[in-house]
């Protein structure tokens, strides 16, 4: 049986981040004679956000503008749509600093028989259709208990220094690689895709690197 290993560098709060794990699910999908490992990588991509977050209408009116946010988050709904995905912001909805959730992403990734994927679906669909708050630690412990991870564990976890300052070295080897943008695919540590490329594209590739 073929292997394949992928690395994804993504953000829980960068939608074509989420729509690129769904896209590459589908690609993967065609090629069920793959054994495939998936390893998840962090990045930022608002590293300065404060840890209470901001208001996330204000965050992307302070980014893009209002008009031009409002423009951006109507096509999003309707690409997520599109690959079978409910994007909704609600009042009151918050911009996260994201980096306790990628702590609890890489105790899912360092725990036997808890699915890092799963953990980072769950994340995604928190913040892109339920306006959850993922710098709240209340949310992570609750999502972390959803796949299966110790609440004891995830609350020591989250309050270890250590494991925080692991995640911002990991954010930095990433840059050094040159990984600049999310989301983006590492495939069998050589072939860098940057992108949610359209499922033809990632199924094509991965006939290539299967043979």
């Amino acid at each position: 049986m073929a292997r394949l290993e992928i690395e994804i560098v993504s953000d829980p709060v960068c939608p074509w981040c989420y729509i690129g794990k769904r896209r590459l699910e589908q690609a993967l999908a065609r090629h069920p004679q793959t054994q495939v490992a998936i390893r998840w990588s962090p990045f930022q991509l608002s590293p300065d956000m404060p840890p209470e977050g901001r208001d996330r209408a204000e965050h992307y009116a302070a980014i893009f503008g209002e008009d031009r946010a409002r423009l951006i988050q109507e096509s999003m709904v309707e690409t997520a749509q599109g690959e079978g995905l409910k994007f909704a912001t609600k009042p009151g909805a918050r911009s996260p600093n994201t980096l306790a959730a990628h702590v609890l992403m890489s105790l899912a990734e360092a725990t036997p028989d808890v699915d890092a994927s799963a953990l980072a679906e769950v994340l995604f669909h928190a913040h892109h259709a339920e306006s959850e708050d993922l710098g709240d630690p209340a949310v992570l412990l609750r999502l972390a208990a959803a796949v299966g991870l110790d609440e004891e564990i995830v609350q020591s976890h989250l309050n270890d220094p250590q494991a925080f300052e692991q995640v911002l070295a990991q954010i930095d080897q990433v840059a050094a690689r040159g990984l600049n943008g999310v989301p983006s695919f590492v495939f069998n540590g050589r072939y860098a895709v940057s992108g949610a490329q359209p499922v033809d594209a990632f199924a094509d590739l991965i006939a290539r690197l299967s043979v």
